[in-house]
This record gives C-alpha cells, sequence and structure tokens, in this order.
C-alpha cells in the first residue's frame, strides 16, 4: 500500500527555500480542512486556493463556506503568499455526475464521481495557469478515501500533463490540528459532507439517535 504522506515528504524535501516557490492550485473544499493544509504548505509552495464545490447545497450553504475559506486566508498568518480564487457554482453538473447514483452510501461511487469532477476543474485550472502543481485538502478527512482521492488525482495529472501532489494530510496528526484551528479562528464546521444527499443521510442519522435516546 503506497504510503502518500511519505511521498508527499520526499518532494517537500526537493524544494530548495532559497528559491522562487513552485506555484500549487491547491482546492479546497472548506476553511476546516484547508486550515492545516495551508499552514503546512505555505512554507513550500506559492499557493492559489481554489474553491469550486458544486456539490454543495443549498447555495447559501455554499456562499458560508467559501466566506469562511477566503476569512480564515484573511486571518490565519502563514509562511508564504496564499490567494483566494472561487470557482463558477454549477450544482447542475454536480447532478449530472451524480445521476444515477443518487442512493449510493456516503462513500461509494458517487463520492467518487464528486472526486473526480472537483479534480478534474483543478487539473484543467492548474494547466490553463500554468502552475507547477495541483492537490486537495480533502485527503485530510477520515471519511475520505485518501487512496481513490491520489489515484483519481495522479491519473488526472498525466491526461492533463500537470504535476499532481500526493497526499494524506490526516497523517501525522494533521486532522488533528485542523480542529485545533477550526476552534482556535471559530470556523463554522459544517456536519455533513455538502451535498444534498449527505445531508439528507446526516439527518436520517440525528433522527434515529434521537429516537434511539427517547426509546
Amino acid at each position: 500500500m503506497t504510503n502518500y504522506q511519505k511521498e508527499l515528504e520526499k518532494i517537500l524535501s526537493g524544494i530548495n527555500a532559497d528559491e522562487k516557490k513552485p506555484r500549487l492550485l491547491l482546492h479546497c473544499c472548506c476553511a476546516p480542512c484547508s486550515s492545516y493544509v495551508l499552514e503546512y504548505l505555505s512554507g513550500y509552495f506559492e499557493i492559489t486556493a481554489d474553491f469550486y464545490n458544486p456539490n454543495i447545497s443549498p447555495e447559501s450553504e455554499y456562499r458560508h463556506r467559501a466566506e469562511e475559506l477566503q476569512r480564515l486566508i484573511c486571518e490565519m498568518p502563514l509562511s508564504g503568499p496564499v490567494a483566494f480564487e472561487e470557482g463558477p457554482y454549477e450544482p447542475a453538473r454536480f447532478l449530472e455526475a451524480a445521476r444515477g447514483l443518487e442512493d449510493c452510501p456516503e462513500g461509494g461511487e458517487r463520492c467518487l464521481a464528486c472526486f473526480r469532477l472537483r479534480l478534474e476543474q483543478a487539473a484543467r485550472r492548474a494547466k490553463e495557469g500554468g502552475f507547477d502543481w495541483f492537490t486537495t485538502t480533502l485527503t485530510i478527512s477520515p471519511l475520505k478515501n485518501a487512496a481513490a482521492l491520489n489515484e483519481i488525482g495522479q491519473a488526472l495529472g498525466e491526461a492533463y500533463g500537470v504535476h499532481f501532489l500526493p497526499s494524506d494530510f490526516k497523517k501525522k496528526d494533521g486532522y488533528k490540528r485542523s480542529i485545533t484551528l477550526s476552534h482556535e479562528y471559530g470556523l463554522y464546521r459544517q456536519d455533513f459532507c455538502g451535498c444534498a444527499f449527505s445531508r439528507a443521510q446526516r439527518e436520517a442519522e440525528k433522527r434515529a439517535a434521537t429516537q434511539d435516546g427517547r426509546d
């Protein structure tokens, strides 16, 4: 099994701090997940935080998460420059990608289709923008399949001709650090992944838990 954290560390060790930092397009899903990743990587890269998440529903939730990421970037002292760019909000593209997969459980084929949709946008933007690398904050979540994310990212990097930065950001207490930073900056921490399907599943779980508590 590939240790993506060790692969990342090997790449980072080859970056010369005395030379101009390479440019990284970092797909960001939300502020809490981005917090540790920005802290970790800003010493090595010139980062553009790319907020492209057409899966998030409703639009008010999407806007809230985008604003929290912008606030974090403004308030958090980082080791290098971080720019914020917001992609188009295209929920219809997510629904098309999820067509026929609506009933899949969280972590199944619907999620893989969602990963591909967002990472392909990142690969395309990285290629068009002349970035040296692209990657995603999604691997910080214990609920996300880091191996699948890396496999998708590497395949897209090869297809678009841009380097994909391997990662498993939850490792080395990365997820734990993100929780600490979230509390420190008072970040909004959502209790569902983002799409209407994950929200419905989460609400059903909470209702079941409430019912169990009454029995």
